[in-house]
């Protein structure tokens, strides 16, 4: 371990039904009752302490805080040192001489934003300034959007989150019966659906294929565990909380990000799928390296057949508003204790911790609901990636400052990741660490990431391909 922090989570948790905290499973008045649960095989309960709010307090231990005593007045004080304007200038100097084309940077502290700006082109081809409002491909950040409508959901007694898929999606199947009339809403959302390859069958999405026809062969995917049991990172199957959700509701999917995310945390930009970004009335392009440098491409639709794990878009600036709802600062939209809920980790990511700069500060890692969970040199980060082609892009919290962070880029480079541990370290008192000081010919270090918030994404070493687990590596392909 790399520090002596004391904060470590679980190793393996199962969800299941929150006791007071959140309802059980009740179908929507507009639809036919589901199946009751049996409760001989439901899995085990999520472990919470009672009245435990995730974003107050300290986790875990500091090293070498420069952070003042909390006030009344600043209850969640940054370090001395922690200068937005530096990182403004850092984010703005990776677009001089177009190392990267464009870049945008916001935090968000005690609910208010201290930076919402966009640096750099849409473009290289037809270039337009990237500012607050240019929206961006979002890719696998879509993930916590389809949590945290779920979680509203299940607030509202329309889904529980031990709601059984098959119960809304007769026709769903896994290689296993027992494994399909186990797995839940909430083993999807955690990505504990017990299949045994990660991404299974994105590569049949990146042929061209339909949604439809790829979650039928699910049930011809070989299983590595029961659901609920292990980890393994999925697109295609984590959409399956979708087809939950309109079932339940009697709506559409998208309709419902809209009007129970977007609209009420005044996401202006936002949108999902390739029209709504196509639609909008700034968006960033897409680009690749080619020996002359970045060329914008064309976006391609393929995973936005998949919208829960990879459908939404939006600007930096909507990106501020939803981060200010997770740290705690909108709970008329987002109550407190539905984000203690979607912020628990429920299983271990040990492998994200060998590369990278998460090989020198991550000393756990962990997936929660649509979010995954950090043990940052002991301090709790609950943060997630997203890499779609010619798009990258990263939003994290450290709860113990009531700090987030977004990053956003359009362009398949990983250079920009490293602004994000230079924030982390500078807000909670970390030596400085050149993460960003890496030569635009070299970028080898930032490669090894290529799986973006999940260096095991790739086919793990040894995995029978035969057997249609359908895995993908390509890492400018699938979204992580």
């Amino acid at each position: 371990m790399k520090t002596n922090g004391s904060w470590r989570p679980q190793r393996v948790l199962r969800l299941t039904l929150l006791g007071v905290l959140l309802p059980l499973t009740v179908a929507s008045t507009a639809q036919t009752q589901p199946q009751a649960i049996d409760t001989s095989t439901a899995i085990a309960p999520l472990q919470l302490q009672p009245n435990v709010n995730l974003f107050s307090g300290r986790i875990g231990v500091t090293a070498n805080t420069a952070a003042a005593t909390p006030t009344a007045n600043d209850p969640h004080p940054l370090p001395a040192d922690f200068d937005v304007a530096e990182f403004e200038r850092m984010a703005r100097a990776m677009t001089v001489g177009r190392r990267v084309p464009g870049v945008a940077l916001a935090i968000v502290h005690d609910g208010q934003v201290l930076t919402e700006k966009g640096y750099g082109v849409t473009s290289v081809n037809a270039p337009q300034a990237i500012d607050a409002h240019t929206v961006f491909r979002l890719a696998s950040l879509s993930k916590s959007f389809a949590a945290t409508l779920t979680g509203l959901l299940v607030d509202d007694g329309t889904l529980g989150w031990n709601s059984r898929i098959a119960d809304y999606v007769p026709d769903f199947h896994l290689s296993s019966e027992a494994a399909t009339q186990q797995l839940t809403i909430a083993d999807v959302l955690s990505q504990r659906s017990g299949l045994l390859a990660h991404n299974a069958f994105d590569h049949d999405i990146e042929a061209g294929a339909s949604y439809q026809s790829v979650a039928d062969r699910l049930a011809y995917a070989r299983l590595g565990c029961m659901p609920g049991d292990c980890y393994s990172y999925q697109n295609v199957a984590f959409s399956l909380a979708g087809d939950a959700i309109s079932k339940a509701t009697g709506n559409d999917y998208a309709q419902l990000v809209r009007t129970r995310i977007f609209q009420p945390l005044g996401m202006n930009d936002a949108s999902l799928g390739i029209d709504g970004l196509e639609s909008s009335a700034r968006w960033a392009r897409p680009h690749a390296r080619s020996r002359n440098g970045w060329v914008a491409e064309t976006v391609k639709p393929n995973y936005y057949r998949l919208l829960p794990a990879a459908g939404v878009n939006c600007s930096i600036s909507d990106l501020a508003q939803y981060l200010i709802a997770h740290t705690g600062h909108r709970p008329d939209v987002l109550p407190p204790q539905l984000l203690d809920v979607l912020h628990t980790q429920l299983v271990q990511t040990m492998s994200e911790t060998r590369t990278g700069w998460r090989r020198e500060r991550v000393d756990d890692a962990g997936y929660a609901l649509g979010w995954r969970v950090f043990d940052y040199s002991g301090h709790r980060v609950i943060l997630h990636a997203g890499a779609v082609e010619g798009y990258r892009g990263w939003v994290a919290m450290i709860p113990e400052r009531d700090l987030g962070v977004a990053i956003l880029w359009n362009s398949s480079s990983w250079l920009p990741s490293g602004l994000l541990p230079t924030i982390l370290d500078r807000a909670i008192g970390l030596p400085s660490h050149p993460w960003l000081n890496v030569p635009d010919a070299d970028e080898r270090l930032l490669a090894t990431e290529a799986a973006d918030d999940d260096a095991d994404d790739a086919q793990p070493a040894g995995d029978d391909k035969a057997g249609s687990a359908g895995s993908s590596n390509t890492a400018n392909a699938a979204p992580h």
